[in-house]
């Protein structure tokens, strides 16, 4: 094997430190967050609660559900089940702005 052999290979340029950052950022493990239904209800009522107590909400049971990572939401989706277990199917990726 020549000498010029390992001179003539090309070499992959390092990738630049912006690009290496953005792969660390993009690893983070974070919470993400999908609430069925939320209401306010005075602590009176939430200390009566006892085993068997049933709690009401206006929300109905097959309205999309918001995905949210952070805080911030990222996705529309409806319930699916998987096996023993709960899903969401994505249905639209992006949360429209409210005006």
């Amino acid at each position: 094997m020549s000498e010029n052999a390992t001179q003539d290979k090309p070499t992959e340029p390092n990738p630049p430190a912006s690009s290496m950052y953005q792969e660390k950022v993009l690893k983070i493990r974070t919470t993400v967050n999908v609430t069925l239904a939320e209401k306010k209800e005075s602590l009176r009522k939430i200390l009566s609660l006892v085993p068997g107590s049933m709690l009401t909400f206006d929300i109905h049971c097959d309205q999309p559900l918001e995905l949210r990572a952070g805080g911030h939401p990222l996705a529309i989706g409806e319930t699916v089940k998987i096996g023993d277990k709960f899903g969401l199917r994505i249905r639209e990726i992006g949360v429209p702005q409210e005006d």
